[in-house]
């Protein structure tokens, strides 16, 4: 058994920079389970199954074939939870008790870890993944995240060695720059993008170019504030065109990302098994949503899904 300091380097979601905190004593860490693959998980924060389908992102395409799944939650904070706990989006298969489902679902784990025997029952009591990884196989357990809903002060960071929100809400590459391995211990990391969230920027757009929509934009800070009097007519729904150029915005950022990911792929340990999703859909106008967040419809919770061993480099 190997020791270590049990220990999270944290960013402030008021002052967005990195500090490290110590939390705990030494504690036993085991040796790393042989053969045992990086594994990195992608989370590309709002993104449509369709505005996958429409960028068609060849870099993503090589790890393997897209396929349309849902999501378990329809907001970021609940849905990444879910992903924590192991529960990729599911395929909705017909005839099949869910029982089953999980069982065949959690058996995955076996090929992507490159761990033998990878069943439901081994992650418990925790039902947490980073907690499994790290006290059972031995890996170091990362999140860089760029939604403050995920900041370091909630439930997700738990038993990450350690977990950053990022400076800006829309850098998959700065991700790329703190991310190292090592070669006597897999690693786990967890990266939500936002990128492909609204605004729908990229990280060289000048914020002022950015589409502001009341409501939505800075939605957290403005949840206390008191109510005011009614409007005497509620404002106008978005118009067609200006929808259609929001998700033209989610499709442009997919086609950037694709050359973020070629340098994840070139980047990263052979042995690395890579997931890419997202945690929920985005509404676009259909019967007459937008966003994300309380809203029953099938696309809030239709999302992309790919994953695989990193592709060899051509």
């Amino acid at each position: 058994m190997l020791r270590r300091r049990k220990s999270a380097e944290t960013t402030s979601i008021d002052e967005g920079s990195a500090s490290t905190s110590e939390a705990g004593d030494d504690v036993p860490v085991p040796a790393p389970a042989p053969g045992a693959h990086n594994l990195v998980m992608v989370i590309l924060d709002s993104l449509r199954y369709d505005s996958w389908l429409a960028a068609a992102p060849t870099t993503l395409q090589s790890l393997g074939p897209v396929e349309r799944r849902w999501s378990y939650a329809s907001w970021t904070a609940p849905s990444h939870y879910n992903l924590l706990m192991g529960l990729l989006p599911h395929s909705s298969p017909a005839g099949v008790y869910a029982s089953e489902y999980y069982k065949q679902d959690f058996a995955r784990y076996t090929e992507r870890l490159g761990v033998p025997g990878m069943e439901f029952r081994k992650l418990l009591p925790s039902i947490f993944l980073p907690t499994y990884l790290k006290n059972e196989l031995g890996y170091r357990t990362h999140a860089m995240v760029s939604m403050p809903v995920l900041n370091r002060h909630t439930a997700i960071n738990r038993d990450f060695d350690t977990y950053e929100l990022m400076p800006k809400h829309n850098d998959m590459a700065a991700m790329l720059d703190r991310m190292s391995f090592e070669e006597d211990r897999p690693s786990f990391y967890l990266l939500n993008v936002g990128e492909t969230h609204y605004p729908y920027a990229l990280p060289d757009e000048d914020p002022s170019t950015w589409p502001r929509i009341s409501g939505v934009h800075g939605v957290f800070k403005n949840l206390d504030d008191q109510p005011g009097p009614a409007p005497e007519a509620e404002p106008a729904f978005f118009d067609d065109d200006r929808l259609a150029e929001l998700r033209a915005r989610q499709i442009k950022a997919v086609s950037y990302l694709d050359g973020v990911f070629a340098r994840l792929f070139a980047d990263v340990p052979r042995n690395t098994w890579i997931i890419v999703t997202s945690d929920h859909g985005e509404l676009f106008g259909e019967d007459g949503y937008f966003g994300h967040g309380p809203i029953a419809h099938g696309k809030v919770f239709e999302v992309p899904f790919v994953e695989g061993l990193v592709p060899a480099a051509r």
